[in-house]
Parts: C-alpha cells; sequence; structure tokens
C-alpha cells in the first residue's frame, strides 16, 4: 500500500501546536527520521544512534526510515531523562522535596549555570554531590540569592548612581 502524505494538525510533546508532514500507511502514523528528530527536539544522528541501540523502532523501507508515531511515543517515555535519574533509589532532583540540579538551579535564578558551578567550588553555595551530579536544595539557592546576587545587583545599582 501506498502511503497517503498529510498534513495534520498534531500537539508536540511540549503541549504546543505545530505542523508535521505524517504518512499514513494503513491505519498507522508514519514519521520520517527529520519529522521524529522535531518532535523529540534532538537532532537526526541521535534519532539513528536509538534505531542502532534498538531503543526505538523503525522499518527501512527503500532508502528511507519510517517511524511509528506511537513507537516514537513510547521511546520518548523510556528516553533517558538527567530530571529522572536516581541515586540510592531516590530521585536525585526531586522538585517536590525542594532538591534541584544545577541547570534547573539556573534557570530559576535566570544566572548561567557556569556560575552556579564556581559558586559550588568556592563555598558561596552549599551543594551536595550525588554520584556525577550536584544536588542543590532550595533553602541553599535562596541563601545563595539573598547573600551572593542580590549584593551584586546593588553594588551595580551603586556604580550605575
Amino acid at each position: 500500500m501506498k502511503p497517503v502524505i498529510k498534513n495534520l494538525k498534531d500537539g508536540s510533546h511540549d503541549g504546543s501546536k505545530e505542523e508535521r508532514v505524517v504518512s499514513i500507511v494503513g491505519n498507522k502514523k508514519i514519521v520520517s527520521i527529520t519529522e521524529a528528530a522535531r518532535i523529540n527536539n534532538v537532532t537526526r544522528q541521535a534519532i539513528y544512534v536509538a534505531i542502532k541501540l534498538r531503543k526505538l523502532r523503525a522499518v527501512k523501507e527503500t532508502s528511507r526510515w519510517m517511524i511509528n508515531l506511537e513507537d516514537l511515543n513510547e521511546y520518548r517515555k523510556q528516553k533517558y531523562s538527567r530530571t529522572k535519574s536516581t541515586f540510592d533509589g531516590e530521585l536525585l532532583f526531586d522538585n517536590n522535596k525542594g532538591y534541584y540540579s544545577i541547570n534547573q538551579a539556573a534557570k530559576l535564578l535566570n544566572v548561567p549555570a557556569q556560575k552556579l558551578y564556581y559558586a559550588t567550588r568556592a563555598n558561596y553555595l552549599k551543594a551536595s554531590r550525588k554520584g556525577a551530579a550536584w544536588v542543590i536544595h532550595i533553602d541553599d539557592l535562596k541563601q545563595y540569592q539573598g547573600n551572593y546576587l542580590a549584593k551584586r545587583v546593588a553594588k551595580k545599582t551603586e556604580a550605575m548612581v
């Protein structure tokens, strides 16, 4: 059966609406490598690697890979994510309990992650190392924000006056 190509309005993984090219073969929705990469917000190479490692099911017909949209959604659920990392059986970055990664904390404070890495090394920011990851508690983050970031903003304001 020859695929019928249609443009479908379909919600992406982040909740926004975007137009995707989806082929319909029988009753299955099929996407290309490029479309799969766009949907997952990764490179095409990452999709090829996932297929090669058999983490993502795909079928190669003639010269094109075809990925079932349901398989892609299943892969996305199972895909490694730093936010799901565990250490000694506990979630590392449990935001509900107030634990954040350096990158999550940087987004909260609206500062570069490198600034927080430096602050942990210089003991301006209290953080603990669990495996290969730095974990920061929200109370320590607030203390750093009050003690160091607020002072820097005040100094810049004085300099401007």
